[in-house]
């Protein structure tokens, strides 16, 4: 048989094949025996899972490893490392066996900048294949026996909320932690001073019981903070005297009174456990942050970015205070957030609404610009904010926008009108409120007809008006037309009337005409400034006037001015007539609602004196100049 002829190139190929073959034979079952690098992979994964549990140690401190390791990290926090090999080197141990040193890369997540840093494991054969050395030192590279890792969170500065002319409307102010330790007495001695401090600083007894009985042995569990100059003088005397009570000093940032403002700045305070379920990276168990209204839409701005230390402490009790920091990170102070909102006019408005019963808000803000200065809300709104994102039918007020829309469609301020003491429209009958003078009954002006706020009058020249001319002459004065303006805000509605009936109704602030008291304050603030009004509240959200509106004109914002001032020298207005300063222009309203038999009005005034605009609402009322009349004469005159 001839010899087997093999061409050159399957020659050299089946060189490199057997070449190949007798390499990975000698790295894998050679003389060097197996790999070490699967066993230092092993072990990089159970150290980023925590739990080294079934993994095949050596070393002297193999055997508590397991627990070992958990107990050095866990004051990490419920965080998880990310663990990697790095590089893997084969070596020779002191007693001349092969050996081999594994470098592991961690990246701990404990602040924006990860905690990053190498160790080195060393690891034996065994058997057939390769075991990881235990020692502390392969979790921290410095790390002795009796040492554990500690981070401590480094908490930022909280920006303030500052107002006009750069005053602090929220800062830290001094507080009063009270609450039960855990760490001071028993359970049962714990549970018997929550219900004491429960029943001393007027909080549920039962509930608060239940929360200090649940919780560990350490804890701290807060009944109330208050404000450390209004700890009533009682709880002062009584709280030292219940074993288990503390308090603690702090501060908080807080505004000047626990009213102030309160449904726009919200509240500050320990998060709760829906925010770090919806946010765990930006919230954890245990912080502080907003909580409720601007607090809580600007907590990144004003909260800032909270930094670490991480240390390694003694696990000794006996071993002293020493610690030897490993990783900082320093904390980014909060950013201020500023407000127009003036400190004294703000207060002196919800000293105006302070003995008023329904709800009731006062907006007051600068024509020329547009700055919100107060926006109040009384007691009997029950935390929500009505001042700019109540929803109220306007009543006789939004008959500045309807006097303008008549305007547009022709008539002036001496154009007579006819007011009857009633007409119906549609079998809907219309009539004037309670008291309408009959002097101004028949045929009157439209400056006489303002002035008296004649409902009919108004809804008897409706068709002088086109389907869509009465909402622009509200958008035209602010209403009506939404802004994202960094708040909540409703700058209220105007349809298109369904029937004929509603655009009546439409035409005297009721229908489907809505508005908040920022809008209203908006509307006789355009008037006053001859331009639309957008409010601003914030001063780093930038706002401007829509481009798609009809501009007011100086003509019209002059005929308007000149109907508003006959409501204060003649008209409902006339308890605003005698302050002092620049001429006031006004208009009274107000606006039925609830159902048939049961129905209740809301009373509405809106006024303009120099540079000030304010809207009064009261949620139910006998008359505009009778009930939030007195209000905004209060609120000019402390704007003096």
């Amino acid at each position: 048989m001839p010899p087997l002829r093999i061409p050159a190139r399957a020659g050299a190929a089946a060189l490199a094949l057997a070449l190949a073959g007798s390499l990975a034979a000698c790295t894998e079952d050679g003389d060097d025996g197996p790999d070490p690098r699967p066993a230092a992979e092993e072990l990089a994964q159970a150290l980023a899972d925590g739990d080294l549990k079934g993994l095949e140690l050596g070393g002297p401190g193999a055997a508590e490893a397991a627990t070992a390791y958990p107990e050095i990290v866990a004051r990490l926090g419920e965080v998880e490392p990310e663990v990697t090999v790095e590089d893997v080197q084969r070596d020779t141990g002191t007693d001349g066996d092969p050996g081999a040193t594994a470098t592991l890369a961690w990246s701990w997540p404990l602040a924006p900048e990860p905690w990053s840093y190498t160790t080195e494991v060393a690891l034996e054969r065994s058997g057939e294949g390769w075991r990881p050395l235990w020692d502390s030192t392969v979790v921290e590279g410095s790390l002795e026996d009796d040492e554990l890792l500690d981070a401590t969170t480094v908490t930022p500065a909280r920006g303030d909320i500052l107002g006009a002319r750069g005053l602090a409307l929220v800062t830290e102010r001094p507080v009063l932690r009270l609450g039960v330790d855990r760490s001071r007495v028993t359970r049962a001695q714990a549970v018997a001073a929550a219900r004491r401090l429960a029943a001393l600083v007027g909080i549920d007894a039962a509930a608060y019981a239940r929360q200090v009985r649940s919780a560990g042995e350490l804890a701290f569990v807060e009944a109330i903070t208050l404000r450390r100059d209004e700890v009533p003088p009682a709880v002062a005397r009584a709280y030292p005297d219940i074993e288990g009570v503390l308090g603690v000093q702090d501060e908080l940032a807080l505004a000047p009174s626990r009213e102030f403002a309160a449904p726009i700045l919200g509240t500050v305070g320990p998060v709760t456990a829906e925010m770090v379920e919806e946010d765990p990276d930006r919230y954890r168990a245990g912080d502080v942050a907003g909580i409720s209204g601007l607090q809580a839409r600007y907590d990144e701005q004003l909260r800032g970015t909270p930094g670490v230390v991480v240390a390694a402490v003694s696990d000794d009790p006996s071993g002293g205070d020493d610690e030897r920091e490993l990783f900082r990170v320093d904390a980014v102070d909060g950013e201020d957030l500023a407000l127009t909102l003036d400190l004294e006019l703000q207060a002196a408005a919800e000293a105006a609404l302070s003995d008023i019963g329904p709800a009731s808000a006062v907006v007051a803000l600068r024509p020329s610009d547009g700055a919100v200065l107060a926006a109040a809300n009384g007691p009997g709104t029950d935390g929500y904010n009505v001042a700019t994102y109540g929803q109220y039918a306007p009543g006789s007020t939004f008959k500045i926008a309807s006097s303008l829309a008549l305007l547009r469609a022709g008539l002036r301020p001496d154009s007579p009108v006819s007011c009857p003491p009633s007409t119906t429209v549609d079998g809907k009958r219309f009539g004037n409120y309670s008291g309408y003078p009959d002097a101004a009954l028949g045929r009157i002006t439209l400056r006489e007809a303002v002035a008296q706020s004649c409902n009919t009058a108004f809804i008897e020249a409706r068709d002088r008006l086109g389907e869509d001319d009465l909402a622009a002459a509200a958008a035209s004065l602010g209403l009506g037309v939404d802004h994202d303006l960094g708040f909540p805000a409703y700058f209220g509605s105007v349809k298109p009337p369904a029937t004929e009936t509603e655009a009546a109704a439409d035409l005297i602030g009721q229908g489907t005409v809505l508005a908040s008291p920022m809008a209203m304050a908006a509307v006789i603030g355009s008037v006053q400034a001859g331009s639309t009004v957008v409010p601003r509240l914030v001063e780093q959200v930038e706002v401007e006037a829509p481009q798609d509106i009809a501009p007011l004109t100086g003509a019209e914002a002059r005929q308007l001015r000149a109907m508003l001032r006959a409501v204060v020298t003649e008209g409902t207005g006339r308890l605003l007539g005698d302050l002092p300063g620049p001429p006031v222009i006004a208009k009274t309203g107000t606006a039925e609602y609830g159902a048939s038999g049961a129905v209740d009005t809301h009373a509405w005034m809106v006024a303009a004196q120099g540079d000030l605009a304010v809207a009064v609402l009261v949620e139910r009322g006998g008359s505009g100049s009778g009930t939030a009349g007195p209000v905004l004469r209060r609120v000019l005159s402390a704007a003096r």
